[in-house]
């Protein structure tokens, strides 16, 4: 017994993985560090294949699949799929295949999700997200009678990533998608990539903020409370050390990472 208490206290000050096609996921990073500010993390963004949202199911686990192997060689405790694609897409698959634990987005949140009082749900997402219908199969596992309507919005995270985030293009885009999705008169909006939040500007042009659910917040409390039960949590009083690593484009990746979170330094290109 002591033995297993022993491992889990070493394997605690391990750090975190986290990984999306570019910035996206750093809403769900930011989220994390400011409620676990003494978690080590390690963010990886893949914007080489960026974005994920239109690559084939092959594709996508060879990018994921090359990304964990990364992080079993930095001996990560966790990793946190903070993409929606790749949650949808690549989680089945690969969640055996390693021996660290894997937070995905989707999967994480839609219990909580499901128990929101709601009989419509709306879902904007990539192409990629869409054509699994994650969003819709695992809110009615635990839900059966919730109505979901799901919609691929397969340029936003370009826009975002490319900064035209604010150009005509976008606007038009997004109004469109917002004022096709309200004839279904959704309950709530789940906002179903990582990127999307940054568009909240934009989207309560044409419809009220309160009806728009960024699924982060649910997913870092999901988080904090599954290392908590486990004893995993890093119990080390300072702030936590930070890597962060891209498979290309460094500069790009510090530029716009500013419309999630602050990084000091150029990445690691690996």
């Amino acid at each position: 017994m002591k033995r297993s208490t022993d491992i889990n206290n070493q394997i605690k000050y391990l750090p975190l993985g986290f990984f999306d096609s570019g910035v996206g996921g750093l809403s769900v990073y930011a989220r994390f560090k400011k409620i676990l500010p003494n978690e080590n993390t390690i963010y990886f963004g893949d914007l080489k294949n960026m974005p994920y949202g239109s690559k084939s199911k092959d594709e996508l686990l060879s990018c994921s699949r090359r990304i964990l192997d990364f992080f079993e060689e930095k001996r990560v405790k966790a990793v946190v799929i903070a993409c929606n694609t790749s949650s949808a897409t690549t989680y089945e698959i690969i969640k055996n295949e390693y021996n660290f634990k894997i937070y995905p987005i989707i999967q994480s949140c839609a219990k909580v999700i499901s128990d929101i009082t709601m009989k419509k749900v709306g879902v904007f997402a990539t192409t990629a997200t869409i054509n699994t219908s994650a969003y819709k199969r695992e809110l009615q596992k635990y839900n059966p009678e919730i109505q979901v309507y799901e919609t691929a919005c397969p340029n936003w995270t370009s826009y975002i990533e490319n900064g035209l985030a604010d150009s005509e293009e976008c606007v038009v885009d997004v109004s469109e998608k917002v004022k096709t999705m309200l004839l279904n008169k959704p309950d709530k909006i789940i906002l179903g990539c990582t990127h999307y939040p940054y568009l909240m500007k934009t989207l309560t042009k044409y419809a009220p903020e309160d009806i728009f659910l960024d699924p982060a917040e649910i997913f870092v409390e999901f988080i904090k409370s599954d290392l908590t039960k486990s004893g995993m949590l890093n119990s080390a009083g300072k702030t936590g050390l930070e890597e962060f690593y891209v498979s290309a484009n460094p500069k790009e990746f510090v530029k716009n990472a500013k419309l999630f979170y602050e990084v000091r330094r150029l990445p690691i290109v690996i």
